[in-house]
């Protein structure tokens, strides 16, 4: 059989790094076609030595903002097309990913998706494409690769509810007063995952758990109402699905992004691989679970409730975070007030239509330019 060929959107990043290591490990199966990265050259150019794909690109602006985005499309778009392309990795940060997505769909691709914020922006808009083109979507995310595995197989009118698992972040034990005065240093101290920084420090907010509930509701056609999130700070369990006779089924698993990465490749087969330890629940025991702490860790409801309003308010969640966790990783704004622009620019732009991309992109760059506004940068 031939290898399947693959294209890796982001591939210096935390995910394409973890992708790149399992190819290697899965020669006779896969063959990386095409690579992109948004600023480490060096990196990039020491993958290409190593996996020889037919295209290279790289985009000299990796900070996520509008003209990173509309720079990058194009070189995205095109190693997400490519006639030698069968799966397209999607591990690119932020908004900049949602073009790559759309023509990736369209063009019958499967997309392994971990750019999340595709789904969040224009959740619309990739279900569309994915009808139209024929693709496949699945999912790269340890919580939804987990849900996909509880239900391949079974109609969704079976499934009463989901509960994501989150560790919790950094700020899991802080106190409110503590969580004021977090530092950057603080943020980035995630106890159980080694990410970028900037999902390091949705983690840390729980923005992340707000994307990913948006994500999960395109995803599985699941309502705001099924969904749920708790607290495990072990990381072991993915996920939980009840059914609507009160069975409930969880995927469970050592911390390791391998593991989502290697499925969302192979779904709905399994195949071999000896890159993650083996299962020890002695080891990896106790396992527990806590209620989210939503008054210290306001950009989860924020993020749920922009989702439930549909039209723009989750492209303006999504650009309102981007904005401020840039300026919160440059030092110009505090911990705190990541919450405080994403409710701002909520308050003054959730209300606009989200019926096109057009009017996505508006709204995406009103809500970078709301926050910039706010604190003056």
């Amino acid at each position: 059989m031939m290898p399947r060929r693959i294209a890796i959107l982001g591939s210096t990043g935390s995910i394409g790094t973890t992708a790149l290591r399992v190819l290697g490990r899965q020669r006779d199966r896969f063959q990386v076609s095409a690579l992109t990265a948004f600023s480490n050259a060096a990196l990039l150019s020491e993958q290409e030595a190593e996996f020889h794909p037919a295209f290279v690109g790289i985009v000299n602006n990796g900070t996520g903002n509008h003209d990173a985005w509309r720079s990058g499309s194009d070189c995205l778009i095109a190693a997400a097309t490519r006639d030698d392309v069968d799966i397209v990795i999607n591990a690119v940060v932020g908004g900049a990913g949602l073009d790559a997505t759309l023509a990736a769909l369209e063009r019958g691709k499967r997309v392994a998706l971990a750019n999340k914020e595709s789904l969040v922006m224009a959740g619309d808009l990739v279900v569309a494409a994915l009808k139209r083109g024929g693709g496949e979507l699945v999912p790269v995310d340890s919580e939804h690769s987990a849900i996909l595995q509880c239900i391949t197989g079974r109609p969704g009118a079976e499934v009463r509810r989901v509960i994501l698992t989150a560790s919790g972040g950094p700020f899991r034990r802080w106190t409110s007063e503590q969580i004021e005065r977090a530092t950057l240093a603080d943020a980035l101290q995630h106890p159980t995952w080694r990410m970028g920084r900037k999902i390091t420090v949705d983690s840390a907010t729980l923005a992340n758990k707000a994307l990913e509930v948006i994500e999960a509701h395109h995803l599985f056609g699941l309502s705001f109402d099924q969904i749920e999130v708790v607290v495990h700070p072990q990381s072991v369990i993915h996920s939980f699905v009840e059914f609507v006779d009160g069975s409930v089924l969880a995927q469970l698993g050592v911390p390791s992004m391998e593991l989502p990465v290697l499925y969302a490749l192979t779904h709905p087969e399994r195949v071999p691989d000896t890159g993650v330890p083996p299962f020890d629940p002695v080891e990896l025991s106790p396992m527990t679970f806590e209620r989210v702490r939503a008054d210290d860790f306001p950009a989860l409801s924020l993020g749920v409730a922009a989702g439930r309003r549909g039209g723009a308010a989750p492209a303006v969640f999504n650009a309102a975070n981007e904005e401020a966790v840039s300026l919160f990783l440059d030092g110009r704004i505090r911990f705190a007030d990541i919450a405080s622009a994403i409710r701002a620019a909520l308050d003054a732009l959730r209300d606009r239509p989200g019926d096109s991309r057009d009017n996505i992109l508006t709204a995406d760059e009103a809500a970078r330019r709301h926050v910039r506004t706010q604190f003056q940068c």
